[in-house]
């Protein structure tokens, strides 16, 4: 290495070092405005995944990380972006930063949660581990896509943060049936949805005497009152814990 390839190297580094901070900081005033709202301002979860982790269950390198911010993930409710390449990897670049975040300490004990979640037959609308009902969210693997405070939120106040899409509908049929459910498919002519008691039901739209949505509604009751602070603790504790394989 000559001499004036050191001092050109060492003339570079500090603008090199500027412009990653500089990526840095657009990464971090983009995520908070583009992301921040699902994924918590400091990345550790809300609606969206917990991202302040070491690995990522669906960005496992940079280039998956890159992929997942400017396509979004098919089937799940993280959309793609219509941000420029520049953008995208200023994003990418904090995220991966957050990694370095101490986790913060959950309070409860899941051992004593999932005994909760069982007295209160939980998995009549939730399936875990392939057995329960379908009308509530999958919960294998809740504890990565939650984060602790959202899932207390969800328990306190089930109204508060739906999934995206997600819609109560009431029906009147033409003989007379009133029913309840969550709306599964629609379009123009027909609509299909599923009951608390996880019967499947489809109907024209011309066989109904009413159609009702309930936006905003959420058939799950609120356990503020029916659960102890420290069983909601408990409970939360053991949800944050399902992570999936």
């Amino acid at each position: 290495m000559t001499l004036g390839f050191v001092f050109l190297w060492v003339f570079l580094l500090p603008l090199v070092a500027l412009a990653q901070s500089a990526d840095l900081e657009q990464g971090k005033r983009l995520f908070e405005s583009q992301c921040g709202s699902c994924h918590g301002p400091l990345g550790n979860g809300g609606k969206g995944a917990n991202l302040a982790q070491p690995r990522l269950r669906h960005a496992s390198d940079h280039q998956a990380l890159l992929n997942i911010i400017r396509r979004g993930i098919r089937g799940t409710e993280m959309p793609g972006s219509a941000l420029g390449p520049k953008q995208v990897s200023s994003i990418a670049a904090y995220v991966k930063t957050l990694g370095r975040i101490e986790p913060k300490a959950i309070p409860g004990d899941a051992a004593r949660g999932k005994e909760v979640y069982t007295a209160f037959e939980c998995e009549l609308c939730h399936t875990l581990g392939g057995y329960g009902g379908v009308v509530g969210p999958e919960l294998d693997d809740i504890g990565a896509r939650r984060s602790a405070a959202h899932l207390r939120e969800a328990l306190i106040d089930p109204e508060a943060s739906l999934p995206t899409g997600f819609l109560q509908v009431r029906v009147i049929t033409k003989d007379g049936r009133a029913l309840t459910g969550v709306r599964i498919n629609e379009d123009g002519f027909s609509i299909q949805f599923r009951d608390l008691s996880d019967r499947f039901y489809s109907f024209w739209k011309d066989e109904l005497r009413a159609l009702e949505k309930d936006w905003k509604r959420s058939p799950m009751v609120s356990y503020e009152t029916m659960l102890a602070s420290d069983e909601v603790d408990d409970l939360v504790a053991y949800l944050v814990s399902l992570r999936g394989n």
